[in-house]
C-alpha cells in the first residue's frame, strides 16, 4: 500500500503527476506487464497480506481469480497504464448480496508513492461506492499500525479514524495491530 507522505494536487503536478490522468478502470490481462512491475516490488507488498510476486502466472493468477472475487474492483490508471489496483468487498460474516458494510483495500506502486495519486482514488472510490451501491451504510478500511503513510490516505479522503485492533490479524505469520477507518454515506468528504 502507501509508504510516503502524501502531497496535495498541486505539489502532484509539480512532481510531474497531473491527477486529471488518474482513472479507476476493470483489470484485465492486457494489463499483465504493467501489474507485474507493482506486484513484484516488497515495498509494496510489505503491509498487504500477499508476498512478492514471482511469476507471470501469479499475475494472470490474480487478474482471473482473485480481483474477480471483490464486490468492486479497479485498477487505478495513469494515462490508462495500471500502476496499482483499489477495491472494496464485503466484511467478513455478511452474505455478498445483503452486505451494508464493505472493506476498502488498495496497492499503489512503489514509484508513485506521495503523489496525491491514492488519496485521489480513495475518493473516486468512496463516491462510486454510495452511489453504484445506495443501500450501503459504510465503507471500512483496516490498516497497519506501522503504515503511517495510508493512514493519512484515509485521513485526507474523509474517513474517520475509530480505534486499534489489537493482534487484529495475522500477516505473513505475525499477528499484527490495525488501525480501522470507516467513513459512512452522509460524511463529510475531504
Amino acid at each position: 500500500m502507501e509508504g510516503a507522505a502524501i502531497c496535495s494536487t498541486a505539489d502532484a503536478r509539480e512532481e510531474g503527476v497531473d491527477l486529471t490522468q488518474i482513472s479507476l478502470r476493470p483489470i484485465s490481462l492486457d494489463d499483465l506487464d504493467d501489474l507485474m512491475l507493482w506486484t513484484t516490488d516488497e515495498k509494496v507488498a510489505k503491509h498487504c497480506t500477499w508476498e512478492p510476486y514471482t511469476s507471470k502466472e501469479d499475475g494472470i493468477n490474480f487478474i482471473q481469480n482473485i480481483a474477480g472475487k471483490s464486490l468492486w474492483f479497479r485498477a487505478i490508471c495513469l494515462n490508462n497504464r495500471a500502476i496499482g489496483c483499489i477495491d472494496f468487498f464485503s466484511c467478513e460474516g455478511q452474505r455478498r448480496n445483503r452486505h451494508k458494510s464493505v472493506e476498502l483495500g488498495y496497492a499503489l506502486a512503489s514509484i508513485y508513492w506521495g503523489k496525491g495519486i491514492a488519496t485521489h482514488a480513495v475518493k473516486q472510490v468512496v463516491k462510486a461506492a454510495f452511489s453504484e451501491f445506495p443501500h450501503l451504510e459504510r465503507l471500512q478500511a483496516l490498516v497497519d499500525v506501522e503504515n503511517v503513510a495510508s493512514q493519512r490516505v484515509l485521513e485526507k479522503a474523509g474517513f474517520q479514524r475509530e480505534g486499534v485492533l489489537r493482534k487484529y490479524v495475522v500477516i505473513k505469520g505475525k499477528s499484527r495491530d490495525m488501525i480501522t477507518f470507516s467513513v459512512l454515506p452522509n460524511d463529510p468528504l475531504s
